[in-house]
């Protein structure tokens, strides 16, 4: 049997699966050079020519981060706690919302409803930048400065979200909702029984892009926190690569502290990666 598989194999088969490995194998290098580039004592981060790999490996960058950390007046665990509360808080936040916003714009006809749609498609043209006003006089404006809820609102409404899920939730035959409603199933029966379970592939993709967003976010530290205690972990790595540019000596802290901020959306990304292309398998579908 295995004999016969393998002949059936024609060599155009042979070159693309030769082709796309050696493509992976390139798009991994950068997570390879940032894993060795963590590791790497103070001598090999200035070699010239600059090595891949690491030769002596070591944990002493980390060390350093950490008792730098130490050293500051808030300690590293509390970036850290934030960070994870933030995330987690505005995480489910912006599924629960999205989701039921996309349902009801996907199934439900009503009054204005393409002009909703065609504000959503409008507001992914605007970068966070020039929101950035608005949305501060509207966090100070109800008095929401050093509180985790600050944190949270900018993000709940996301268009690139229900954007996603409109056209995922779209695609649910109307026939299967309607003989849920002859069998006495609510609207909200309808939607946590039927078409969540039905959309988790688009879910599992806007939490991947829910999540990098928000781990990654400066902004909201920056903006709408005042009390150091209230700023999340990406905010404490981006002051400390800030202020070790033009440092020699901190690189191997800015080495180390870079990793810490690129293993979760890793992580994140490999858990949800079969979601993500079975959102983009129906996509295709209509």
């Amino acid at each position: 049997m295995m004999i016969r598989r393998l002949r059936r194999i024609t060599p155009f088969q042979v070159i693309l699966v030769t082709v796309f490995t050696a493509l992976a194998a390139f798009m991994s290098l950068p997570i390879v050079f940032i894993l060795n580039h963590a590791f790497k004592p103070t001598n090999e981060l200035f070699l010239f020519p600059p090595r891949f790999f690491v030769q002596n490996p070591t944990g002493s960058n980390f060390e350093q981060l950490f008792l730098h950390a130490t050293n500051a007046t808030v300690p590293f665990s509390r970036y850290v706690f934030n960070s994870v509360v933030v995330v987690a808080l505005t995480l489910i936040s912006v599924i629960i919302v999205s989701t039921m916003a996309a349902y009801v714009l996907a199934k439900y006809q009503f009054h204005f409803k393409q002009l909703i749609l065609s504000l959503i498609t409008l507001s992914l043209m605007f970068a966070p930048e020039t929101v950035g006003i608005p949305r501060y006089l509207i966090i100070s404006g109800i008095h929401l400065n050093n509180t985790y809820l600050g944190h949270i609102l900018p993000s709940l409404a996301s268009p690139i979200a229900v954007f996603m899920l409109v056209g995922f939730i779209s695609q649910i035959p109307g026939e299967l909702l309607e003989a849920a409603r002859i069998d006495g199933a609510s609207h909200f029966g309808i939607f946590t029984k039927i078409v969540l379970p039905l959309a988790v592939p688009a879910i599992a993709t806007i939490s991947i892009f829910t999540f990098q967003g928000v781990w990654g976010d400066v902004e909201t530290s920056t903006l709408f926190m005042q009390d150091e205690t209230m700023r999340t972990l990406a905010f404490y790595v981006n002051s400390l690569l800030s202020g070790l540019q033009n440092s020699v000596a901190g690189q191997n802290i800015a080495a180390a502290a870079g990793l810490l901020m690129f293993i979760p959306n890793l992580i994140i990304f490999l858990l949800f990666q079969r979601k993500v292309l079975e959102t983009m398998i129906h996509s295709g579908i209509k």
